[in-house]
């Protein structure tokens, strides 16, 4: 199956009103991409704003909570990131693992609440560089993917996304052979889960993308597309990773 490429970026606690002058350069980069789908998470305070900014860019949020509403002071429901013009939100990112402490049952929690809510949902799964260093990755990830994924996931608002820890802003990124092997695992997990609806689901790559090793990563087989984190702060950084995934 074909799938439509996506790269999405991921702001994480960076950005301020200023800043959103730089989403016009990458929405126009995704007009000029029209077989690539691109989409920003943006910290919650700015999504409103930069929903407005930009409509025709899909804006999103990094997390949500679980619940629809309730006593959970600090916290940021579904309902609330799609009321102020988010269209996606990212679950069971590295980060909220680590710093968070949160857990594979987390991530689906909060899968199953952005669906509920209408929004596409981005799931991440990866291992530490212990992990990796262990020859663990492969089982780490399927677990993972095993625990995140709700049973009713499939590519119409669903969208997974490998990120493995150790590659997250170092600069490090796996050998593209290595993305290859745990992408097809997550593509055979995915298909033991949820049928031939996992034909249809992207699998993005996280960690250390840029414009100069986009394009090779982008060609590895089942990497539908990229999640970048601090690339995506300035569209001159960017717009060549979105520009690379037009080209294939």
């Amino acid at each position: 199956m074909m799938r439509r490429k996506l790269v999405a970026g991921n702001w994480k606690m960076n950005g301020s009103r200023a800043m959103l002058v730089e989403l016009d350069a990458i929405a126009a980069a995704a007009s000029a991409a029209p077989g690539v789908d691109v989409s920003v998470a943006v910290p919650f305070t700015l999504i409103a704003a930069a929903s407005e900014r930009v409509p025709n860019l899909a804006i999103g949020a990094e997390d949500v909570h679980e619940a629809d509403s309730g006593a959970h002071t600090g916290c940021v429901s579904a309902g609330m990131v799609k009321e102020v013009g988010a269209s996606f939100t990212i679950v069971g990112h590295s980060e909220r693992r680590a710093d968070q402490h949160e857990t594979s049952h987390d991530a689906w929690a909060k899968a199953a609440a952005a669906r509920r809510q209408g929004l596409h949902v981005i799931l991440c799964c990866g291992e530490t560089e212990a992990e990796r260093d262990a020859d663990r990755a492969e089982r780490v990830v399927q677990a993972q993917i095993e625990k995140s994924v709700p049973d009713n996931a499939d590519g119409s608002w669903f969208t997974l996304a490998y990120e493995p820890r150790w590659a997250i802003g170092t600069g490090r990124t796996p050998t593209l052979d290595e993305i290859a092997a745990i992408h097809a695992i997550a593509r055979a997990k995915l298909r033991m889960l949820i049928g031939d609806a996992a034909a249809g689901v992207r699998i993005l790559y996280g960690g250390s993308v840029t414009g100069a090793n986009a394009a090779s990563i982008l060609a590895t087989p089942n990497v539908d597309g990229a999640l970048v984190g601090g690339a995506s702060l300035t569209a001159e950084k960017f717009v060549p990773i979105i520009e690379a995934a037009a080209f294939l």
